[in-house]
């Protein structure tokens, strides 16, 4: 029997189901909706449907599968318009539902698409990577990139249900994986100091017993987090501290076009750069900083830009960012390890000194 999680949102309360196979679970939740007459459609990338076609075929026989091309480039206004071509060529109607198969950038693509197709259907969340299952699939937060800024287009909609099967990591390439450990290590600096220290102490690999209760911590922490404040609106605190390192994180991916560094790589070196700001605004001391960077360095994740970019260019970026108030930006800081606050009006020039110290010129 699956582990369940339950996120408690009123009439968008849903589950997530943890185990390592959950093929039996999946397969029933789609012969349900077959069998009340309601038609079912399938949005994945290419890598999962090389990787896992076999495991596609199983779960959802001969459903219409819309197969996009992997990597952050699909998270596009234009890969979204071929979403919604291919629901509507499918002719689903509004007791329709989607399966998104994939990581972070087929959940947010196919979850933006099921809020938008006929005002809003049901879509369903099964999750291949380590950072979609600690992270993306869980809270209902779709969208898209434009050319300004990451996720700047989208809509909060809630899965009907999660299914983390952990069985699907046993093929995900070893960068993939590291990627998704730097929103663990996120996680852990926003609300899990116990998991922080042993991250730190004990770095987290592939075939690691603690994977599966870690990923479910990780979505606890999450979901309670999501309880308190789904559309992020909470002026201190609230969801916004999900965002830890993902100010700066969002800035590197958008200089330089979203494709150089994994959301994860970014988020890391945005991890260090957060905890920079903080020990320069005087939040915690430089030990501190040099602990969030060896838990990054030491799960195969960079601490620092691989080559140096426009600070100008970043400065504009995150002055773009969603957090953004009233023409200031916002940033997720550490009081401590395993605190987080949500600061602003923090002067450009300390922004500016924070990008140097990770590696710009």
């Amino acid at each position: 029997m699956p582990d369940i999680l339950h996120v408690s949102l009123g009439d968008r309360s849903y589950e997530i189901l943890f185990a390592e196979d959950l093929t039996a679970e999946v397969r029933a939740q789609a012969a349900a909706l077959a069998g009340g007459g309601r038609r079912f459609a399938v949005v994945t990338d290419a890598n999962v449907a090389k990787a896992q076609g076999a495991a596609l075929r199983n779960l959802f026989g001969g459903a219409p599968t819309h197969v996009v091309p992997p990597g952050e480039e699909s998270k596009s206004v234009a890969e979204l318009g071929r979403a919604l071509d291919f629901l509507a060529s499918e002719g689903l109607d509004r007791s329709g539902a989607l399966f998104a198969v994939g990581g972070g950038v087929v959940g947010d693509l196919a979850g933006f698409a099921a809020a938008s197709y006929l005002r809003g259907i049901d879509y369903y969340q099964v999750p291949t990577t380590l950072l979609s299952m600690v992270d993306s699939s869980v809270g209902g937060k779709t969208g898209v990139n434009l050319a300004a800024g990451k996720n700047l287009a989208g809509a909060f909609h809630q899965p009907r249900r999660v299914f983390i099967a952990t069985g699907f990591l046993g093929t995900l390439p070893p960068r993939e994986f590291a990627a998704g450990m730097a929103e663990v290590i996120k996680s852990a600096l926003v609300g899990d100091r116990a998991l922080f220290d042993g991250l730190e102490r004990s770095p987290l690999s592939a075939g690691d017993r603690r994977l599966a209760s870690t990923i479910r911590l990780c979505c606890g922490i999450k979901a309670r987090v999501i309880e308190a404040d789904e559309r992020e609106r909470a002026e201190e605190g609230g969801r916004a501290l999900l965002n830890l390192g993902h100010t700066f994180a969002h800035a590197i991916e958008q200089v330089t076009g979203y494709g150089a560094y994994l959301h994860g790589e970014a988020v890391a070196i945005g991890l260090c750069a957060a905890a920079r700001l903080s020990r320069r605004l005087g939040m915690i001391g430089e030990p501190s900083v040099a602990r969030v960077e060896r838990a990054v360095s030491s799960h195969a994740l960079p601490t620092k830009l691989s080559r140096p970019l426009a600070i100008g260019e970043l400065i504009a970026a995150i002055a773009r960012d969603k957090k953004t108030r009233a023409g200031s930006p916002r940033f997720v800081l550490l009081r401590s390890l395993g605190e987080a606050v949500v600061r602003g009006h923090v002067p450009d020039k300390t922004v500016e000194a924070v990008w140097r110290e990770v590696g710009c010129a």
